[in-house]
């Protein structure tokens, strides 16, 4: 007889971005420390059948999973705190059920009968979650034991209303103790009074219980610490024990949000309530946490990244860009600076329409230790990612190029090394003499269109002496997942090697460049894929774990030393160990290990 499995739904209130997608990778990161397999599956509300059509500006940046999902950025997160690999049926959508519904009805599954949103909608809910909690997430392939599930949008939407149903009828179905409720809400604090506020909590609280899920944690989230008389007046007013109250106030790094949780007792909370199968033995992962916020607390040294893109306004375009950045630097015990710079302020149309905005960018730009061009789609700001990659070619500024800012990197070299002065990608101008970047789709005629390289590929390295590879471990092939649709045209290859432009990671086939490196350049590299997307806090990017090194001015020197940095970094895996329950080295050693 297998384990029954427990299942935490997380839900939020009172306004949406609340921090559920933290809260919720929190919870399972403290319950994986107890030894238990967790998975994560995220409900959106929206009628897109995946994220793969939004524009950064609506939920942020779309990200990739192995088998190619393009999925919500909280699966990012539960990736990153639960160092698991998802799949795309960990995100379940309107979409996805209504059209799993509608080919059901089409099919003739249903004989006849009327097809509604209660019984049909929300059992196809219910059959999704149970089938996808069993799906292996962890390396060894054994089925979780813990189910966390994120319910999108805030309490009360219209279209959120199926699953809440779907939920309340699934708590009665695997019963009580294997399913319970963690509601997630804000305590506002008016800066008039100061006196922090429960009204929108009782409120939401009130809706949830009205639509049949009674919380069994309600997770506040604040701007201080909750007063405990305010914790009383919640417990009263919404139908819970004062424990059950739990205070998530803003923190230093959101790394400290399981140690948070940790603190209050949500553990042994969840073993009483879900009946949990937890020896009572110190948690060593929790440490490596508690090492981690503890050193990204108390960092001195800067270290500053021109981050040139397009969708900088709102940095959670970016989110896995700027977390793949902040786990090398917080590697390499640097604070991190990131300046953003939209691209188009570069261009020389913007010095004669918003000079002062042009000088701006550039004074960011030269005065920044690295240069990051990350992905995007699109013509504009594209000339000025070329000014920039550019200026960080002449000055040897280390660069690292992603996807797009690698295919522009190409597209530089051509025109000012090569003397190709049209050269450009087809994708911005189809009538270019030197199509230096082109369309090169993947033959799979199906659903997604047919058109874009998603998920996982492998990567060759042509060649011994390359950095990345060095700083991948010396490993022959790296898999890492991609999201593109155009490639840099094999055919002009040789023009770039013989000037020291190399490709020096290919696909299987040698058809695709994968990886350039420039030869001559502290650290010039461009990839393909989407490196940022497998980065975790304990296990920094290579690609963006050198570009912080070389920013830093410690890329030769760590190279040298055979690819390993000094004792005092010990609970990143750059540095001998790895697994969290290796012992936890003090800080206190000499200052560089004699390698």
């Amino acid at each position: 007889m297998t384990a029954t499995m427990k299942y935490i739904l997380v839900t939020g209130g009172v306004i949406s971005g609340i921090g559920k997608g933290i809260i919720a990778s929190s919870v399972g990161t403290i319950l994986k420390s107890c030894g238990l397999h967790v998975t994560a599956i995220k409900v959106d509300p929206y009628i897109n059948i995946d994220a793969g059509t939004f524009s950064p500006y609506e939920h942020g940046e779309v990200f990739v999973l192995d088998d190619g999902g393009e999925v919500d950025l909280d699966l990012g997160n539960y990736e990153r705190f639960l160092d698991i690999r998802l799949t795309k049926d960990n995100n379940l959508t309107t979409g996805k059920i209504y059209q799993s519904v509608i080919n059901k009805e089409r099919r003739g599954d249903y004989l006849g009968k009327t097809v509604q949103v209660v019984p049909h909608i929300t059992d196809a809910i219910q059959e999704w979650v149970m089938k996808q909690a069993k799906v292996p997430v962890d390396d060894d392939g054994v089925e979780p034991q813990v189910c966390v599930i994120e319910l999108g949008g805030t309490v009360g939407d219209i279209e959120s209303m199926p699953f809440i149903e779907a939920f309340r009828q699934f708590q009665f179905k695997v019963k009580r103790e294997n399913f319970c409720n963690i509601h997630v809400s804000l305590v506002p604090q008016p800066s008039a009074t100061g006196e922090q506020k429960t009204k929108p909590t009782q409120n939401s609280v009130r809706e949830l219980r009205g639509l049949g899920l009674s919380p069994d944690l309600i997770m506040c989230r604040c701007s201080t610490p909750l007063d405990n008389s305010v914790k009383e007046k919640i417990s009263m007013f919404c139908h819970v024990e004062p424990e059950q109250v739990i205070c998530v106030h803003d923190v230093s790094s959101i790394y400290r949000v399981p140690l948070l949780l940790e603190d209050q007792g949500v553990v042994n909370y969840f073993c009483r309530r879900l009946d949990l199968p937890i020896e009572s033995r110190p948690r060593k992962m929790l440490t490596k946490w508690k090492e981690m916020s503890d050193r990204s607390d108390r960092l001195l040294e800067q270290c500053s990244i021109a981050l040139v893109g397009k969708y900088t306004k709102f940095s959670d375009s970016y989110a896995s860009v700027i977390k793949a950045l902040e786990h090398s630097a917080l590697a390499i015990s640097h604070k991190l600076e990131v300046k953003y710079i939209d691209s188009a302020d570069l261009e020389p149309s913007t010095l004669h329409e918003e000079p002062v905005k042009y000088h701006e960018a550039w004074q960011k730009l030269c005065s920044a230790d690295g240069v990051l061009v990350p992905g995007g789609f699109g013509v504009r700001g594209t000339e000025g990612k070329i000014q920039a990659i550019n200026w960080a070619r002449k000055q040897r500024k280390p660069f690292l190029g992603v996807c797009l800012g690698m295919q522009l990197a190409v597209c530089e070299f051509a025109r000012n090394m090569l003397g190709w002065a049209d050269a450009n990608s087809t994708e911005f101008d189809p009538e270019t003499k030197h199509p230096v970047v082109i369309d090169m789709p993947e033959h799979n005629p199906g659903q997604m269109g047919g058109t874009m390289r998603l998920g996982k590929r492998r990567t060759i390295f042509k060649t011994k002496s390359s950095i990345l590879r060095k700083l991948y471990g010396d490993a022959d092939h790296v898999e890492e997942r991609h999201r593109h649709r155009f490639e840099v045209n094999p055919e002009l290859k040789q023009h770039f090697e013989d000037k020291g432009f190399h490709f020096v990671g290919q696909d299987v086939e040698g058809e695709r460049m994968e990886v350039i490196e420039l030869e001559d350049h502290p650290y010039f590299v461009g990839v393909q894929y989407h490196p940022e997307f497998t980065s975790r806090p304990i296990k920094p990017s290579p690609p963006y774990f050198g570009l912080l090194l070389a920013a830093a001015g410690k890329l030769h020197g760590y190279l040298q030393k055979g690819c390993r940095l000094s004792p005092r970094d010990t609970y990143s895996d750059r540095s001998g160990s790895s697994s969290p329950d290796s012992e936890i080295v003090e800080f206190k050693m000499p200052s560089i290990s004699q390698d």
